[in-house]
């Protein structure tokens, strides 16, 4: 199983652009997308732009279309809720731009360290401090929020994973026990790690 966004070690141009720029790139790229695409027809602009960042960051395609694994349920489940109120058109919109906002926070993981996406938006927020903010502990909110999310998605493919090898049905309760309990535990060894280094003040 791959998780989703996790560093994949490379050399490719992806690889080596300086983090603040992917970073803004990020941003703006999963901005103009959730903003200007309104009909079906639009998906296929970013999403050729998705596919070429892959191939340009040598991305296997397997690995690629595994990024989306996690959010399997995620994205079914708002698909049925958009199809039933809004129409199948509405339904692809959210569901495309879901799976492309996600595509291109996936390619922003798989190029960059952790400790990357840190210093850089320290170095951003640097200038914040003289109003009293402290760019460190923004800066490890974030990176945990980056981290926690392929955790989570994580967390709920190991408990789809084993459920259905207990060859047991869907239901609701006894989905979504064991996956809060598996996110309180992540978060609990998170919690006595960061207190381990004095990130608990």
């Amino acid at each position: 199983m791959t998780t989703l966004g996790v560093y994949r070690p490379g050399c490719s141009l992806l690889h080596r652009m300086p983090t603040g720029i992917k970073l803004f790139a990020l941003v703006v790229a999963i901005l103009a997308v959730s903003i200007f695409v309104r009909e079906p027809w639009q998906l296929a602009a970013p999403t050729i732009v998705v596919v070429a960042l892959y191939a340009i960051a040598r991305i296997p395609p397997m690995t690629a279309i595994r990024q989306l694994r996690p959010a399997l349920w995620m994205l079914l489940f708002i698909g049925a809720f958009q199809l039933i109120v809004a129409g199948w058109q509405r339904a692809a919109v959210v569901c495309g731009v879901l799976i492309i906002s996600i595509a291109f926070a996936a390619i922003m993981g798989l190029t960059t360290r952790i400790s990357e996406m840190l210093d850089a938006i320290t170095r951003f927020l640097t200038p914040l401090r003289r109003f009293g903010v402290n760019p460190e502990r923004i800066a490890l909110l974030l990176a945990m929020t980056i981290r926690c999310i392929p955790l989570m998605f994580e967390v709920i493919t190991q408990v789809s994973e084993a459920r259905k090898a207990r060859g047991l049905g869907f239901s609701l309760r006894s989905f979504a026990v064991p996956v809060i309990v598996g996110t309180l535990m992540t978060a609990d060894a998170m919690g006595e790690a960061l207190a381990a280094r004095g990130a608990d003040d």
